[in-house]
C-alpha cells in the first residue's frame, strides 16, 4: 500500500467533500452527523483535506462544526497540521482562518519544519506576512536541516522574502546544522541577488562552515564567477585556509574543479607561500588531481613552479607523480614545457602504475636511463610480464643491457625475456659470472637458448652493436634519425632492431597516444 495517497475506501465521505471544496454536501453531510474528525490511512482529517485544497467555505465550516477547539491543531501521521498544508500550499485564506482560529504559527511538523519556512519554499509572502503578524518565530532551525527560512529565502533568490525576514529580526548569520549560513547558500549556489544583499546588510563575508569553506572557496569550486567577483571586493579573504589540515584555499578549489575564469581572479590576490612551501600543497597539484589541462597551463605560465614541493597528503613526490598516478598523460607535456625535469625515476613510476604510452613518451623526451641501483626497481616489474611494452624501448634508447643480466633476470620465469635481452650484446664476449648464470640456467630450468647463441655473432650484428654505440641516445630514441642516414632502408630497420623485433612478436609503438601527447608538446612550444 502506497502511504502517500488517500484511498477511497479509507477516507471519509467528508473527508471528501472537504478536498473537492464541496461546501454544499459538507454542510448535508455534517448536518446529518458525520464526523469531522475520521482520519485516512496517512492520518488526514477534513480539516487538513480543506487547507490543502485551498477551500476556505469548507474550512471553515469544519472549524465551526468542530466538538474541540484542538480540531484546528489535529496533526497527520508526518506531523503536518492544516496550517502546515496551508502554508506549503500558499493559501492566504485558509491560512488566515486557520490563524484567527488559534492554529500555532510555530508548531513543528516530525521533521521539525514550521508553518514560515513552508511559506518561503512556497514563496507566497502573503502567507510570510500573516505568519509574521501573528508572530512565527523568524530565528532557529526550522527544517530537518537546521536551515531557517533565511537559507530558504536565500536559495531561492527571493529577495523581496529576505528583506521582509530581515526587517523582521531574522538573524542573518544564522547557521544551519552544518555551520553553513544563508550568504553560504548563496555564494554555493549562484544566487547573485541573494549575496549582494546579505553583504549589503553586514553579513560576514568570510563566515565558515564546520569543515572551515567559506563562502569564496565554495563559489570558487562551483565557478560562479560573479559572485566570487563580489565577494573579493567587499573582502573575502583568499588566503583563509579551507580546511582543518590548513593548506587549502578558494585558488585549490578553482583549480581541482577546472573553474579557470575564477582561478585567474585569485591568481593575482592569493599569497604565493603554497607555491613551494613546506608542509604546503600548490595548485598545481589540484589541477593536475582534476586533470584540468587549462588550469594548469594559466597556473604554470603565472610563474606556479612544475616541481612544487613534495606532498605527503596526495602521497606524491612532485605533480608528476600524480599525472602518472592518476593517469593525466595528456599534462605530461606542459609540466616539461615549463622546466620540469625527469629522471629514470618516473619510467620506474610508469611501469609501477602500466603506463607504458608514458614511458614511451618519456624516453623520446631523452628523460635519463636508469643505471646501477635504480635497475633493481626496473627488475621487480618482471613479475607483471609485460616487458613488450617497455624493455624493447629502454634497449632501442641506448641502455646497456649487461647490468640487466643477473641471477633475478635471468632466473626469471619468461623464457623470452633472457633470450630477447642477449639480442642486443655481444653474447661470446659476456662476463664469466653472467656465462656461469646462463650455463646453470639453462642445465637446471627449463630455459632454451636460441641456437645462434651457441655460434659466434655475425659480422653483421657486430656492426649494428658498433655503429649504435657510437650514435647518442637521443639519436636512437628517434626513428626519424636512423631512417634520415644515407643507407638502405633495409640496413636503417636492422640498426633499429626490426627483425628481432619480428621475431619476438613485437611491433614498435608510435601509438595514437603517444602522438597526441607529441602534438600537445609542440603545440604548447
Amino acid at each position: 500500500m502506497d502511504f502517500s495517497e488517500a484511498y477511497t475506501d479509507r477516507c471519509s465521505t467528508v473527508g471528501h467533500a472537504a478536498r473537492g471544496g464541496d461546501i454544499k454536501s459538507l454542510r448535508k453531510l455534517i448536518k446529518k452527523g458525520s464526523s469531522v474528525d475520521v482520519p485516512d490511512n496517512r492520518g488526514w482529517m477534513p480539516i487538513h483535506e480543506a487547507a490543502f485544497s485551498d477551500a476556505a467555505p469548507c474550512l471553515q465550516l469544519l472549524i465551526n462544526s468542530a466538538k474541540s477547539r484542538s480540531y484546528v491543531k489535529s496533526k497527520t501521521f508526518e506531523g503536518e497540521s492544516a496550517l502546515h498544508l496551508a502554508a506549503k500550499g500558499g493559501s492566504v485564506r485558509c491560512t488566515e482562518i486557520l490563524l484567527r482560529s488559534g492554529a500555532d504559527p510555530n508548531d513543528l511538523t516530525n521533521d521539525v519544519t514550521t508553518p514560515l519556512f513552508l511559506a518561503v519554499e512556497s514563496g507566497c509572502d502573503a502567507v510570510v506576512k500573516l505568519l509574521l503578524r501573528y508572530k512565527a518565530n523568524v530565528n532557529g532551525p526550522q527544517s530537518c536541516s537546521g536551515w531557517n527560512p533565511l537559507h530558504q529565502a536565500s536559495l531561492m533568490e527571493r529577495t523581496d522574502l529576505m528583506q521582509l525576514l530581515l526587517e523582521n529580526g531574522v538573524d542573518k548569520e544564522s547557521r544551519d546544522d552544518f555551520g553553513i549560513t544563508p550568504l553560504f547558500i548563496a555564494a554555493q549556489y549562484g544566487k547573485y541577488g541573494s549575496l549582494e544583499l546579505l553583504l549589503s546588510r553586514g553579513a560576514d563575508v568570510n563566515c565558515q562552515a564546520k569543515d572551515k569553506a567559506t563562502p569564496l572557496f565554495i563559489a570558487a569550486q562551483e565557478g560562479h564567477e560573479k559572485c566570487a567577483e563580489l565577494l573579493l571586493s567587499t573582502g573575502a579573504d583568499p588566503n583563509l585556509y579551507c580546511n582543518d589540515d590548513g593548506w587549502q584555499l578558494p585558488i585549490h578549489a578553482a583549480a581541482q574543479m577546472g573553474q579557470s575564469k575564477v582561478l585567474e581572479m585569485l591568481m593575482s590576490v592569493t599569497e604565493r607561500v603554497h607555491n613551494t612551501g613546506r608542509d604546503q600543497v600548490s595548485p598545481v597539484y589540484s589541477a593536475v588531481y582534476g586533470g584540468h589541462v587549462q588550469c594548469l597551463d594559466m597556473l604554470l605560465s603565472g610563474d606556479y613552479s612544475p616541481e612544487a614541493q613534495e606532498c605527503p597528503l596526495f602521497e606524491c613526490k612532485t605533480p608528476m607523480c600524480m599525472v602518472i598516478q592518476r593517469g593525466h598523460s595528456v599534462m605530461a607535456p606542459l609540466l616539461l614545457k615549463y622546466g620540469f625535469q625527469l629522471s629514470s625515476f618516473y619510467l620506474q613510476s610508469c611501469l609501477e602504475y602500466n603506463n607504458f604510452p608514458l614511458f614511451r613518451y618519456f624516453l623520446r623526451q631523452y628523460c635519463p636511463l636508469p643505471s646501477g641501483e635504480e635497475l633493481n626497481a626496473f627488475k621487480q616489474q618482471l613479475s607483471k610480464n609485460h616487458y613488450k611494452e617497455w624493455l624493447p624501448y629502454l634497449l632501442l634508447a641506448g641502455l646497456d643491457p649487461a647490468p640487466l643480466l643477473d641471477a633475478t633476470w635471468i632466473r626469471s620465469d619468461n623464457n623470452d625475456l633472457v633470450n630477447f635481452t642477449l639480442e642486443f650484446t655481444n653474447w661470446k664476449r659476456l662476463s664469466v659470472d653472467v656465462e656461469m648464470l646462463l650455463s646453470t640456467h639453462a642445465e637446471h630450468f627449463t630455459w632454451i637458448s636460441h641456437k645462434r647463441f651457441a655460434s659466434l655473432p655475425s659480422l653483421t650484428h657486430l656492426c649494428r652493436l658498433k655503429i649504435r654505440s657510437l650514435l647518442k641516445s637521443e639519436h636512437l630514441r628517434s626513428n626519424k634519425y636512423i631512417s634520415q642516414l644515407p643507407l638502405p632502408v633495409c640496413l636503417q630497420d636492422y640498426l633499429q632492431y626490426s627483425d628481432v623485433l619480428h621475431h619476438y612478436g613485437i611491433a614498435r609503438k608510435d601509438d595514437s597516444h603517444e602522438d597526441n601527447l607529441e602534438n600537445i608538446s609542440q603545440a604548447s612550444d
